[in-house]
């Protein structure tokens, strides 16, 4: 795949709402889905959550940890990024990208060993003797205080093994009620609801080459930054198969070098 350029300014997409037909569409293509599983090989096993909920562009919208940063400070943050340096439309930050049915991403906390400051979605490692259903279900209580139960699951998507060892088993949820996620900060250092028309932007996904891979590392635009693989791969497919339908497969898709540490 050829490199993706500088992200133009795009058009505005509105809200997609967050009701019984967008429920129905999502459910009716995850259970079309065959998903894709990669056995362990030697990989630790890990799940995660797409949580599909509603958000309010007011309530939700601001991202006060990033947004303050200054220059110098932006582009150490989007040093590591590949093809960002020179991105005039790249901030860091995710101002602005709630309303309407959203999906809940994480920032994982600066503190933490492993992939610190990176986007993430809800989910960990496979506890002995759980599945990966109830590792998921497990870890989102455990994270962002959700209690989520079988009665909210949509359906699942592909695994997808990371340079670090683990293979991620994606499942998607959805929220109908008033239920708040709350960070927890000893492993989450803010909670966002970001809308679905983020990952519908016709300027999404890029594919960009780097060096060290011969496999095009995805990139998700979400308002000023990228989100990468694993949690950018999860949601490129959610977009694709679960939003419109597609049979897409993302398990060849790269991570970044800073990723797969």
């Amino acid at each position: 795949m050829p490199d993706s350029a500088a992200m133009p300014a795009m058009p505005e997409v509105g809200e997609i709402a967050h009701d019984d037909a967008l429920r129905e569409r999502l459910a009716a293509n995850l259970t079309r889905h065959e998903v894709r599983q990669h056995p362990g090989e030697g990989r630790k096993h890990a799940a995660v959550a797409v949580i599909v909920l509603d958000s309010d562009a007011d309530l939700h919208g601001s991202d006060p940890a990033f947004s303050g940063l200054g220059a110098d400070e932006r582009r150490e943050l989007l040093a590591e990024i590949p093809g960002a340096i020179d991105d005039p439309m790249l901030t860091g930050d995710v101002e602005g990208t709630a309303g309407g049915a959203a999906v809940l991403l994480t920032r994982r906390g600066s503190h933490l060993r492993g992939h610190r400051g990176q986007w993430a979605l809800p989910g960990g490692r496979v506890d002995r003797g759980e599945t990966l259903l109830e590792a998921a279900i497990r870890e989102c209580s455990e994270e962002v205080g959700l209690e989520l139960t079988c009665d909210d699951l949509l359906g699942q998507l592909d695994d997808y093994p990371t340079r670090s060892g683990y293979v991620i088993s994606p499942f998607v949820f959805w929220l109908t009620d008033d239920r708040e996620p709350v960070a927890n900060p000893a492993e989450v250092a803010s909670v966002h609801r970001v809308s679905l028309r983020e990952l519908i932007r016709p300027d999404s996904p890029r594919f960009v080459s780097i060096p060290e891979s011969d496999r095009p590392v995805v990139q998700v635009p979400i308002g000023g930054d990228l989100i990468h693989a694993p949690t950018g791969a999860v949601l490129y497919q959610f977009r694709a198969v679960a939003y419109d339908g597609l049979n897409t497969r993302v398990d060849e898709l790269e991570q970044p070098v800073f990723a797969w540490r």
